[in-house]
């Protein structure tokens, strides 16, 4: 009787010790690159090469972890952040990624940068089941959830923000004549193919010309001095920053005056307005959907005076008038929003689905009325912006805030 009661009792304690380790499992969940003491993210950035300026995005994403890391971590967890430097290199990014997922054993390759590296890894990481996840391009292919279920974007599209800066035209300047500057890519062609749409049926008398030029060229003077020649009224820069830069220098040494508005990723007053010349800057147009740290309006936000304190301890000397340190502060914030919402289950199809259920989240630096929204159908975080001018030293935003969305295809 006694010897029965013996069993029973071990049985009993048996089945709870299973069922305990079974809730135990259940709690937690990692996939290669998360245990209950780190989470590993993969990164790359062009710290070489002709688009070497955003650079200072992984710089700034790395001093964010580190500040997340002296405050705990996330879920009591420490971000291991593993950058490398692709020059702008598809072929380059190719072999990098290999190298964080393969010899790093990454969890996530988050925010890596450009347009031409991102298409280059897509199909890669997409078929090893790994986070390409809040990418630093705007291209309109980053949000297509059906074919490439473990790509996600972060900013707003440059179709949505081409679309914004054509129908502003047709409403202002109706009867303008535009020339399009712009990069000889999947990131200049998805613009061009924005200011199409937008334009719609006035897209072919709007127009005048459509100039592009390669990555690799040092100077686009000469092109800029083809383009004054066609005489237009508007010029829309289609370029990384240190075009950017070149184009509104070239202009004002010209003397020539049309108007021109710049793409929002090349919108930065250090690394673009100020190399241009502030006097050439006057009046340039273009579109935002984060503040700007050198506008003195944002002094007493916050939100931002979070991000002064943060430079300030964790890089000091860092130029607040950069646009890029603001990018990298939201985008890095936006990770460890949806790794926190992970708690234990740390894999990396449980981030997708997280990264993919965002409501309504505003990072410290986006503008006020700007939120990220995501869906199971919708990878496409920001899609609002508000257009803004060049005055002084920095830029003005003028009217409503704009909402840019362009569905996936």
């Amino acid at each position: 009787m006694f010897f029965g009661r013996t069993l029973r009792t071990t049985a009993l304690v048996t089945a709870v010790a299973t069922l305990t380790s079974g809730a135990a499992l259940a709690q937690k969940k990692y996939d290669t690159g998360a245990s209950d003491t780190e989470i590993k993210i993969g990164n790359i950035m062009p710290y070489s090469g002709p688009a070497s300026a955003y650079g200072v995005i992984g710089k700034t994403e790395e001093a964010y972890f580190k500040m997340i890391n002296d405050k705990g971590g996330i879920n009591g967890r420490k971000i291991v952040y593993v950058t490398y430097d692709d020059g702008y290199s598809p072929p380059k990014a190719v072999e990098q990624v290999r190298k964080l997922v393969e010899s790093d054993e990454v969890l996530a390759v988050f925010n890596p940068l450009g347009t031409p590296s991102n298409s280059a890894i897509q199909k890669y990481l997409n078929a090893k089941k790994i986070p390409q996840l809040f990418v630093a391009t705007g291209a309109t292919k980053w949000n297509d959830p059906k074919n490439f279920p473990w790509t996600m974007g972060w900013q707003p599209s440059y179709q949505s923000e081409a679309q914004i800066y054509a129908k502003w035209l047709l409403k202002e300047k109706p009867d303008a004549k535009v020339a399009i500057l712009y990069q000889n890519d999947d990131f200049g062609k998805d613009y061009l193919k924005g200011t199409k749409d937008g334009f719609g049926a006035k897209a072919s008398s709007a127009i005048i010309l459509e100039e592009s030029y390669e990555v690799s060229e040092p100077s686009i003077d000469g092109h800029i001095v083809k383009i004054k020649a066609a005489n237009p009224d508007v010029l829309l820069i289609y370029t990384t920053p240190k075009f950017g830069a070149q184009t509104i220098k070239k202009t004002a040494e010209l003397g020539w005056k049309p108007l021109q508005i710049i793409t929002n990723v090349s919108a930065s007053v250090g690394s673009v307005m100020k190399p241009a010349g502030f006097e050439a800057s006057q009046g340039v147009l273009s579109a935002a959907y984060a503040k700007d740290g050198a506008d003195p309006r944002w002094a007493d936000d916050a939100a931002m005076k979070k991000w002064v304190e943060f430079l300030d301890k964790y890089m000091p000397g860092a130029d607040k008038t950069d646009s890029s340190v603001v990018y990298g502060y939201g985008a890095a914030q936006t990770l460890a929003k949806a790794l926190e919402q992970c708690g234990d289950d740390l894999t990396r199809a449980n981030l997708m689905k997280q990264a993919a259920s965002l409501k309504d989240f505003t990072p410290d630096t986006l503008l006020p009325g700007v939120k990220i929204n995501t869906g199971p159908n919708d990878f496409a975080p920001i899609s609002q912006l508000q257009m803004q001018r060049f005055k002084g030293e920095k830029w003005e935003q003028f009217g409503d805030i704009l909402n840019g969305d362009v569905a996936p295809e």
